[in-house]
């Protein structure tokens, strides 16, 4: 036989022992499952392909199970922890907090080892920022040990967005978004005089609130200052607090804001924006998916919120957006690190990126998404959120600042009443932790 015939030969047996390999491999998992719960019912068509495609791959059956809306999907999980019937992986909604008692009653599984293997390969695949969501530091206030307890599906951050076709129709450039606060209040006024709607939100929903007024506190006071306050170092009479409230009262004055604003939910302010009804919308970049499902032809930009102050660099909610865990208690938790580590690679982020308008958790996927989309992401630089902060404010406080601006925007509050209510709240918490 000659060399080349030789070569040939030994082609062919390396494939068929791949063949046979491969299909002993898949053999030896038949009949092997993960069970998966999630919330994320724009994304469950693609996680069935994903699906497909690893039992294809492994021979392990994934059983998505969608449990919706989010508050019903957070009972069942809870329901699920207290009778120790959680399934191998799944997400926690809620603070912080939250993820915490997760962990110290033992239902969460630390991968911080998985992630450290091969030089920290699958830690170093995601974008930095979206990790620490699931990360908790040496030292944390939730006395949870310090490591990385989930992987993040996908990232997210929250930004103004702007109706490019309404900016013409006002005489503004399209391409060019307010830079500064005086420049969107300026532009508040042109709304108001063309007697259009302004900014929507789901400020019903209060929590869009609280993240807006976060993100001025940044850009007033800081970083620290913030989590002074957070920790009861700094009143929330303090002057700095003040001009953040303020803020939306000049918001209001101006026209920015749309009218039944404080009432509105996120789908009707949705709704509005993507039919050409609004000018601005404070929305994440889940909007993207959601208006290209309402309007295809929209077009529109995105951008940080207006910068109210050049003390401090202008900060925005991102990060993970949905993030995964392992049942430590599951008997397929190996399993399930695989399959959570397959489900992250370039090519499934890229999949899941490109057929749900999400943006990637994985660095290596960004280079296949919209304009809009790379806007978004590019703000990853500016994001922060409330769950990387090491502390956590009070509920009642929480609530109390945010209904307060919901009241300041309505007229029945000023911002100095607000502040004194919501410090006198804080007192009130604060003695009691004591």
């Amino acid at each position: 036989m000659t060399t080349m015939g030789k070569g040939r030969l030994f082609a062919v047996l390396g494939l068929i022992s791949l063949i046979l390999t491969a299909g002993c491999s898949s053999k030896s998992n038949s009949g092997k499952s993960i069970s998966v719960w999630h919330w994320m019912t724009d994304r469950e068509p693609a996680f069935r392909e994903l699906a497909k495609r690893y039992e294809a791959k492994s021979g392990i059956k994934v059983d998505f199970e969608l449990y919706a809306p989010s508050d019903a999907y957070s009972q069942k999980v809870r329901a699920a922890a207290q009778g120790s019937n959680l399934p191998d992986v799944f997400g926690i909604l809620g603070e912080k907090r939250d993820f915490s008692s997760f962990i110290k009653a033992g239902f969460i599984l630390d991968l911080t080892p998985y992630m450290l293997e091969d030089n920290a390969k699958w830690k170093n695949s995601f974008f930095a920022k979206a990790l620490a969501v699931n990360e908790f530091s040496e030292g944390n206030s939730y006395g949870v040990a310090p490591g990385i307890y989930g992987t993040p599906i996908d990232i997210m951050t929250i930004q103004m967005v702007y109706n490019k076709s309404l900016f013409r129709q006002l005489g503004l450039n399209p391409n060019r978004p307010p830079q500064n606060f005086s420049e969107f209040l300026e532009i508040g006024k042109k709304i108001q005089a063309a007697n259009l709607q302004g900014l929507v939100s789901g400020w019903g929903e209060i929590w869009m609130i609280d993240c807006l007024a976060n993100n001025y506190a940044f850009n007033i006071m800081g970083k620290d200052k913030v989590i002074a306050t957070i920790k009861g170092e700094v009143p929330y009479t303090d002057p700095d607090w003040i001009k953040v409230l303020s803020l939306f009262k000049d918001m209001q004055e101006s026209g920015l804001l749309a009218s039944g604003l404080v009432t509105m939910v996120n789908k009707t302010a949705e709704q509005l924006f993507a039919n050409d009804k609004a000018v601005f919308a404070f929305n994440g970049s889940w909007c993207v998916n959601v208006y290209k499902g309402m309007n295809p032809n929209l077009e529109y930009g995105a951008f940080l919120p207006p910068k109210a102050s050049d003390k401090f660099p202008m900060a925005i909610w991102g990060g993970a957006g949905s993030s995964f865990m392992i049942n430590a208690r599951s008997k397929n938790k190996e399993e399930a690190v695989k399959f959570l580590r397959w489900l992250t690679e370039a090519p499934q982020q890229a999949y899941l990126a490109e057929s749900t308008n999400n943006l990637p958790a994985n660095k290596e996927s960004v280079n296949k998404i919209s304009d809009v989309m790379a806007n978004f992401a590019r703000a990853m630089d500016y994001a922060t959120h409330p769950n990387v902060w090491g502390v956590s404010e009070f509920s009642p406080v929480i609530e109390s600042l945010d209904k307060g601006i919901q009241s300041i925007i309505i007229g029945e509050k000023t911002p100095e009443q607000v502040a004194a209510e919501v410090q006198k709240i804080k007192e009130r918490e604060l003695a009691k932790k004591r």
